[in-house]
C-alpha cells in the first residue's frame, strides 16, 4: 500500500500571516473573525498570528509576496471582498488578484491561501462571510492549517 502524506488540522506551533483588505470592510472583518476563530479553535497561539491590513484586494498579492519573503510564517491567509459593479473593473480585479495570490505561492514555495470573495452582490458576500453559506474566512484558515502541516510533513 502506498504511503499517504496529508496535513493535519493542528495549528499549535504554526505561524500565520493574515492579509485583510479594508475595502468592503463590513464583510472582510467578518472573514477575519472567522479565520481567527478557526485558528484559535485549532490551537494557534495569538502570538503566532500577524494581521496585516491593506487598502484593497489588488494590494493583497504584492503584500503577500513581501511577507512570504520574510519566511516568518508557515502560511499566509489572504482575505478580501470583491463585489461586481456596473463596470468591468470587477472582472479585471478578480482575475489579477487570483493570479497574483497563486503566483506568490508558486514563487515562494509557501502556502498562500485564497480567501477573497468574488460576489455578484452584497447579499452574496454577506452569505459567504458567516450567514447561510458558512464563513469563507474560517474555511480559508482551515486550509492554511492543513497546508502548513502538509508542507512540514513533506519535508520529513
Amino acid at each position: 500500500m502506498p504511503k499517504v502524506i496529508q496535513g493535519n488540522l493542528d495549528a499549535k506551533n504554526l505561524r500565520f500571516g493574515i492579509i485583510v483588505s479594508r475595502f468592503n470592510e463590513f464583510v472582510s472583518e467578518r472573514l477575519l473573525e472567522g479565520a481567527l476563530d478557526c485558528l484559535e479553535r485549532h490551537g494557534a497561539e495569538e502570538k503566532n498570528i500577524s494581521i496585516f491590513k491593506v487598502p484593497g484586494c489588488f494590494e493583497i498579492p504584492l503584500f503577500a509576496k513581501r511577507i512570504a519573503d520574510t519566511k516568518k510564517h508557515d502560511a499566509i491567509i489572504c482575505l478580501g471582498v470583491l463585489i461586481r459593479g456596473e463596470t468591468p473593473h470587477f472582472d479585471f480585479l478578480s482575475a489579477e488578484v487570483t493570479k497574483g495570490i497563486a503566483s506568490v505561492g508558486m514563487e515562494t514555495g509557501m502556502p498562500v491561501i485564497f480567501g477573497v470573495l468574488t460576489s455578484e452582490n452584497l447579499d452574496q458576500a454577506i452569505e459567504r462571510a458567516g450567514a447561510k453559506s458558512g464563513n469563507k474566512g474560517w474555511m480559508t484558515a482551515l486550509s492554511a492549517i492543513e497546508m502548513a502541516n502538509l508542507y512540514r510533513a513533506a519535508k520529513a
